[in-house]
């Protein structure tokens, strides 16, 4: 393989990692937003159970955060090439 070919196949890598983070970090705001809608119209059905909704929504968010780092994490150790 020529040089060229070698340098277009990192920068592509590079920049296929960047898209992943950013993608990961759009679809955690999007989740993350549908829930806080979701426990706002549940509580607004049924405020007796707020407490409840409340801890299902944090939960919930810090799952979807969980999810969301992982993704970054993997896309830096793709940009570093850890592994390769």
């Amino acid at each position: 393989m020529s040089l060229l070919t070698l340098l277009v196949a990192a920068g592509l890598g590079k920049m296929g990692a960047g898209v992943g983070a950013g993608l990961a970090a759009i679809g955690a705001g999007i989740g993350i937003g549908q829930i806080g809608k979701g426990a706002v119209e549940a509580t607004a059905r049924q405020p007796e159970a707020s407490a409840d909704i409340f801890k299902n929504m944090i939960l919930t968010a810090a799952l979807i955060e969980g999810v969301a780092l992982f993704a970054v994490v993997i896309t830096l150790l793709v940009t570093l090439g850890v592994g390769a």
